[in-house]
């Protein structure tokens, strides 16, 4: 053997237990995305990298399900401002809802008005539809997607405080 070809053989021994180990590290998750329109999608993600494809039928139509909107949850009566926690009255009220509802499963949407940075809004948005999911998940139901949208689909204006408050939301809906 050359010189050259020992080098070769040494650089693989050293990387093959550097390529072994990258790789029992990479960890994907799979799961079902349900997109606006309701049709599911199988997801896999690792954190840094992710695949997408639809989820099909046999004859190849998408698997889609019926979304409507079955429930509006107003912010200002369930969590403190600026928290996403959970009011105890309020959980218990989730809890009923989810337990009588006879959807397939939820997607949990996050709203917030316009009064903070938009980064912190997607945040509270999305940390307080996380809370409701986490009730409905130990209800028993089945949580598709949770999505924080901040400021970004307000249903009034908000140069009033009526309509910042509506904007202050967490809707929830159903999958049938």
């Amino acid at each position: 053997m050359n010189g050259r070809m020992i080098a070769w053989i040494v650089g693989m021994a050293l990387a093959v237990p550097q390529i072994a180990s990258a790789q029992q590290g990479e960890r994907y998750i799979p799961g079902i995305w349900i997109d606006p329109d309701g049709c599911e999608h199988w997801v896999m993600d690792d954190g840094v990298e992710g695949f997408m494809s639809p989820h099909l039928r046999r004859d190849g139509t998408p698997v889609c399900h019926k979304v409507s909107r079955c429930a509006v949850v107003p912010t200002d009566q369930m969590f403190a401002t600026g928290s996403a926690a959970i009011a105890p009255g309020g959980v218990n009220s989730l809890r009923s809802f989810f337990a009588a509802n006879p959807a397939n499963g939820f997607v949990i949407e996050g709203h917030t008005d316009s009064r903070a940075s938009e980064a912190s809004n997607i945040a509270l948005s999305e940390h307080r539809a996380r809370a409701v999911a986490q009730v409905a998940q130990q209800s028993g139901a089945r949580v598709y997607s949770v999505r924080g949208f901040g400021e970004s689909r307000p249903i009034a204006s908000n140069a009033t405080p009526a309509g910042m408050a509506k904007n202050r939301r967490v809707e929830i809906l159903c999958l049938r």
